[in-house]
């Protein structure tokens, strides 16, 4: 009977170490996911904030470009020539 009761009891030990275990890796695993949403949320704003920062360098490139800036001036050639022409297509399909 002994030899039983030792069995017993050593399993009741190691069923108690793997469900403590098993509640210190839930633990871990929900601060893991807490950490990644956190990071998840700060690359969406670095995301935002480098397109906010991309979009105000082409308008500073454009702007550079306008005043005499030699860097860029093809580009923007380009782009009011384009603009002109969608206007004249506009007044084309407006006079029909």
């Amino acid at each position: 009977m002994s030899n039983i009761e030792g069995i017993v009891d050593s399993l009741e030990n190691k069923i108690s170490k793997v469900l403590h275990r098993l509640e210190n890796l839930k633990l871990s695993n929900s601060r893991l996911s807490d950490e990644l949403s956190a990071a998840k949320q700060e690359i969406q704003n670095q995301n935002r904030q480098n397109a906010e920062w991309e979009e105000k360098y082409n308008t500073l490139k454009m702007a550079n470009s306008m005043l005499g800036s030699d860097d860029n001036k093809r580009e923007t050639k380009l782009k009011i020539n384009a603009l002109i022409r969608d206007i004249d297509h506009c007044i084309t399909q407006l006079s029909e």
